[in-house]
């Protein structure tokens, strides 16, 4: 049998979203299908993301996520990687990099300049996945700052929205 590769649809939802799900298990958080699926079905509805499924015989094996951004540099779009996940059954058996190879592709198609991720400096196994399938670990620096969706930036008027 082979691995289909496809970009998901909204009739999707209810077999992505227990691997969604699962990632975000993964990475820690609560378990919460219908979180997943509302999350997974704002972003396809608004068209904000684009999610690529593998599957065999209609069973989703695994899947990326992928969200657009630009760069003002390059003055073109930019894709961030920001999902990738394959059921621990099948993992070592290709899908990955499958997955990574069709998210490069869909980026490409859509005019992308660059497809970039990041994962833990831990996550020994997709670091080795990643190096095959030809990325680089750059040596730029990422830095993050959580936010406090109710607090005010200082020195505003508490109006949150961004004009």
């Amino acid at each position: 049998m082979t691995t289909t590769i496809r970009r998901a649809t909204l009739d999707d939802l209810d077999r992505v979203a227990p691997l969604f799900d699962a990632y975000r298990r993964f990475y820690g958080q609560p378990g919460d299908l219908a979180r997943a699926r509302d999350f997974l079905r704002e972003r396809l509805d608004k068209h904000q993301s684009v999610v690529i499924l593998a599957e065999l015989e209609g069973e989703v094996l695994g899947f990326t996520q992928l969200y657009p951004m630009y760069s003002s540099v390059q003055t073109a779009p930019v894709f961030i990687l920001n999902d990738l996940y394959v059921a621990e059954r099948v993992r070592r058996c290709g899908v990955g990099r499958l997955l990574l190879d069709s998210a490069s592709v869909a980026a490409g198609a859509a005019g992308g300049a660059r497809l970039m991720l990041e994962t833990a400096r831990d996550n020994a196994p997709a670091r080795a996945l990643y190096r095959a399938a030809g990325w680089r670990e750059d040596e730029s620096q990422w830095y993050s700052l959580p936010l406090q969706a109710a607090t005010a930036a200082p020195g505003t008027d508490g109006d949150r929205s961004l004009h």
